[in-house]
C-alpha cells in the first residue's frame, strides 16, 4: 500500500514509498508523460529493496534520485517530519 508520494516540482516525476504486510518498506519511480496522456508509468522499481521504516525507504530512494535529493536538500527539517528526516 502507497503511504507516501512525492512529485517533483514540474508534476512529471514522483516516488512512492509503499508499506508491505510484513511492515516493511520500498519505493518505485514513476513519470508522467504527455504521449501516455498523463498517466503515470513505472520508471524504476526498487521494490526488491526493504527497509525496515519508511526513513530509511526515503533516504535510500534520495541516494538514487537525484531531482528528489535536491527536493530534500530545500526542505526545511520541520517540513520532512513524514519522510522521517
Amino acid at each position: 500500500m502507497t503511504i507516501k508520494s512525492i512529485e517533483d516540482e514540474s508534476g512529471m516525476n514522483c516516488v512512492d514509498v509503499s508499506s508491505n504486510p510484513d511492515g516493511r518498506f520500498t519505493f518505485k519511480v514513476f513519470r508522467k508523460d504527455p504521449e501516455d496522456q498523463g498517466r503515470w508509468s513505472l520508471v524504476g522499481d526498487y521494490s526488491g529493496l526493504q527497509f525496515d521504516t519508511e526513513a530509511l525507504a526515503f533516504r535510500a530512494a534520495a541516494a538514487r534520485i537525484p531531482w528528489l535529493a535536491a527536493l530534500f536538500a530545500a526542505t526545511p527539517a520541520d517540513q520532512r517530519k513524514n519522510t522521517g528526516d
